[in-house]
């Protein structure tokens, strides 16, 4: 779904609706044909079409007593949506209305912070967690493994994916070459189909443990090779984003060329594969993950609330589980609330091109954007917050301490206690222990 093409910039021809025709611009034949194109192209190829049809059989634009400066003023108001002048006045109109808050310079600079604070608290929030599971022994669980590969996801997107959409939102030209030109939109698809995965995964293992009292856990090497079936599966549904891609140089009129790099589909008309795989991953990346994660939790709170009385043996246990369930459902939530907007956007979109046409699009993309991204930085706020092991472990990293008892001793004795407890039960029943 395109968006998994978020590292694209907002309102250019990479980060557009994936509904391509792919047609050029070379003649363009009548007007009902460059008014499809300005429908159904990309945002970039909207301002590059708009421009096509003033230039039309005549040539307007090509009138040798315009000057360079000329046609790119008037080339860089066409290149923004929100056309409020007609096309057929555009010609006699040498200043038409089109307005675009995103290239107000106090606009930017707000977009400017925006992307680079989600960045550094993405990379150093994200970083934080990967290295206190692998560092910390009492911190190597399942469940933790599986949080650990959900910030790898997102330390893909903050790295790899962020920096190149706010370069290229503010250039409004793709520069950075025809390799990453099929990379990073594929990164920023394969990153977010993790992450789903990887929820939905940790949804379904709780379930198993709580609602069916199974307390024999997936193993650390089962839950290995889950992460890496998760990272394939996740390739494999990202590709057609790499594949139908095209990194192209279109000249909007002579001695003046621009570089894009966008979506290119087959099929055109009714069958269409850009909508086609567009709805489909809306399907499978959002809808049905959060629909089978809601099922888990509600059945899993169910459980919690009505299994055990106050006072009884095992109550510390249950509350404990209790609290990470509420860590892991908070993560959930910010996650469906984050995306929701953009993904209501794209889908009204999708079902109405005319949208295209909205004189703020960009900036309604841009800030539905911003929204989506923030889901990348937030989940170790969470961690710290509402999980007090993953906050003792933060604190030792900090202190650079090399064992979690330095700071608090009681987290080593729990762990070192539940270990003591297995192995006494494991010697009842003649079964092996494991030092």
């Amino acid at each position: 779904r395109r968006r998994q093409t978020l590292s694209e910039p907002v309102g250019s021809a990479a980060g557009s609706p994936p509904r391509r025709s792919g047609a050029s611009l070379p003649g363009l034949g009548g007007e009902r044909r460059r008014s499809q194109l300005a429908r159904d192209s990309s945002t970039a190829y909207f301002g590059v079409v708009q421009l096509a049809a003033i230039m039309g059989p005549m040539g307007v634009l090509g009138e040798e007593n315009r000057t360079n400066e000329v046609k790119m003023e008037l080339y860089t108001r066409l290149y923004l949506p929100g056309l409020t002048t007609p096309l057929n006045e555009l010609a006699s109109d040498p200043k038409p209305e089109l307005k675009d808050s995103t290239n107000l310079v106090e606009v930017q600079i707000v977009l400017i912070i925006a992307y680079c604070f989600i960045i550094l608290l993405g990379v150093m929030g994200n970083s934080l967690v990967i290295h206190v599971v692998i560092k910390f022994k009492s911190m190597r669980t399942v469940t933790n493994f599986f949080i650990a590969n959900l910030a790898v996801a997102d330390l893909l997107v903050n790295t790899l994916c962020l920096p190149f959409t706010l370069v290229y939102t503010l250039l409004g030209e793709w520069k950075l070459g025809p390799v990453l030109c099929h990379l990073v939109p594929y990164a920023q698809g394969l990153a977010v189909h993790v992450s789903t995965v990887t929820l939905t995964v940790i949804a379904l293992d709780r379930h198993r443990c709580i609602v069916y009292h199974l307390e024999s856990k997936i193993s650390k090497r089962i839950s290995f090779l889950i992460i890496g079936v998760a990272w394939a599966v996740s390739a494999l549904l990202a590709s057609p984003l790499a594949i139908f891609r095209e990194y192209s140089l279109i000249e909007i009129i002579p001695d003046f060329k621009i570089v894009v790099c966008s979506e290119k589909w087959p099929g055109e008309g009714q069958l269409n594969y850009g909508t086609i795989y567009s709805v489909s991953m809306l399907l499978i990346q959002y809808v049905l993950p959060l629909a089978i994660i809601s099922y888990a939790y509600t059945r899993i709170w169910t459980k919690l609330k009505n299994h055990i009385s106050p006072g009884a043996g095992n109550d510390h246990y249950h509350h404990r589980r209790r609290k990470t369930t509420k860590m892991l459902v908070c993560v959930v939530v910010v996650f469906a609330v984050s995306w929701l907007p953009f993904h209501t956007f794209q889908l009204v979109s999708d079902i109405d091109s005319k949208v295209l046409d909205l004189k703020e699009y960009k900036l309604i993309y841009t800030v539905f954007h911003v929204i989506a991204m923030c889901s990348t930085f937030v989940n170790p706020l969470l961690y710290g917050w509402m999980n007090s092991n993953y906050r003792t472990a933060f604190l030792a990293a900090f202190q650079c301490e090399q064992r979690l008892d330095s700071i608090h001793p009681e987290v080593s004795g729990a762990f070192k206690a539940k270990k003591n407890l297995e192995a006494k039960k494991n010697q009842c029943t003649g079964a092996p222990t494991n030092v």
